[in-house]
Formats: C-alpha cells, structure tokens, sequence
C-alpha cells in the first residue's frame, strides 16, 4: 500500500482549518472527515478586495460547511459609525502591508498576509481550546509552501508568548497553546479531487488570490 504524503499529528482528532475559500477547503475537508478529524473551518480573510469577492467567497465557505453539517466561523458582522466590518478589518490589513504593494506574488507582501491571518486562527484555536491549527492557502498553486509552513509556525510562537503574558485564571486549568499542522495538501490527490468537488458543488471559483495587489498578477 502506498503511502500517504499526509501525516496527521499524533493525537490529532480536531482541528481549525483557516480556510480562503470553499474550492480550496472542500478536498481538504473531505480528507480529514474520511480519517475521523473534526474540521472547525474558520474564515478570516479580510485581505480579499473588493467587498462583494469577499461576501461571495465568504457565502460559498458556509454553503459549503453547511451541506456537511460541520461547523463555520467567520469574524462577526458589527459595523461601526458607518461602515463594514470588512472595511475595517481590512484596512487593518492593508496597514500590516503597507510598503509592500509592488512585491510579487509569493513575496514578501505574501508572507506578511499569512502571518496576519493565521495569528488570528491560531488566536481563535486557543479562544475554542482546539488543539490544531491548519490553513487551505496550503492547497494552493500559487501559494509557496515554505512561506505559508513559516507564516503558521511563527503565529503559533507569536500565540503561545502572548498566552504566557496572560494572568492564569484562577477557575480554569492553564489552556494549551494549539499547534501549527504544517502540510503540504496538494498530496494524495487532493489536487484533482478539489477540481473535481468544484464541479461537484458549482462552487465560485475566483481567478485571482484575493487581494487588490494580487489581481495584476493573473
């Protein structure tokens, strides 16, 4: 029997699954269900431009979690004086990347988005006391591996110094750090099975990564 390219950490049985977009989660999602991990998938994307890409995206996430009954969390929606949540969030964004407008995909600006994005899933793994952290930008083909594998890890360091700052709370046991699961999930066919649940589902397929900057590049 051949063996899988995907190695599930020991004692891993649930998981928060940063997800960028339905077609890119449903293999991912399908995977774990098949070998008894419970994906929480969580979408916090506030990088994606404009607006309505990230409503559609967001909408085809829960659709998509929806159908397999399997739980979905997304940043709530509260406007203040005016405006969005997503204008919020993502000038917050566009402030951690200020500088690096011109950078290619896959540089520097790229590492800077993961960082943010996956500093809040892990921040969120900790807040629901999941012990895993994975993301679906790991699925992608115009995502380099190293940079999300990096991105994640540092997020996990930056969690667990931030929870040590933390005065311990008296009623409850010290709540553990949750880990990165660093995987590269275009393996094992995930790949053509993604293309083929595209179908599947109808699901919006974007063209582009999501943000404002990453649209001249495809």
């Amino acid at each position: 029997m051949k063996k899988s390219a995907i190695i599930v950490p020991e004692g891993c049985q649930r998981v928060l699954l940063h997800a960028c977009c339905a077609p890119c989660s449903s293999a991912i999602v399908e995977w774990l269900q098949a070998h008894g991990i419970q994906p929480v998938i969580y979408y916090f994307n506030p990088n994606i431009y404009p607006e309505a890409e990230y409503e559609i995206r967001k909408a085809e996430s829960k659709r998509h979690a929806e159908s397999l009954g399997i739980e979905w969390i997304a940043p709530p929606d509260l406007p203040i004086e005016g405006r969005s949540s997503w204008e919020i969030a993502h000038e917050a964004w566009l402030r951690e990347v200020k500088g690096l407008e011109n950078e290619p995909e896959r540089g520097n600006r790229c590492s800077v988005c993961f960082y943010h994005r996956l500093k809040a899933t892990a921040e969120k793994a900790a807040e629901l006391g999941i012990p895993y952290f994975a993301t679906t930008l790991a699925s992608s083909r115009w995502k380099n591996i190293d940079q999300v594998n990096a991105a994640g890890l540092k997020a996990c360091q930056s969690t667990k110094l931030s929870n040590q700052g933390e005065a311990p709370n008296p009623n409850q046991g010290e709540a553990p750090t949750p880990s990165f699961w660093p995987q590269n999930w275009r393996k094992d066919g995930l790949q053509d099975r993604r293309n083929e649940l595209l179908k599947q589902y109808n699901f919006y397929n974007q063209l582009y990564c999501g943000c404002e900057f990453s649209c001249h590049d495809h």
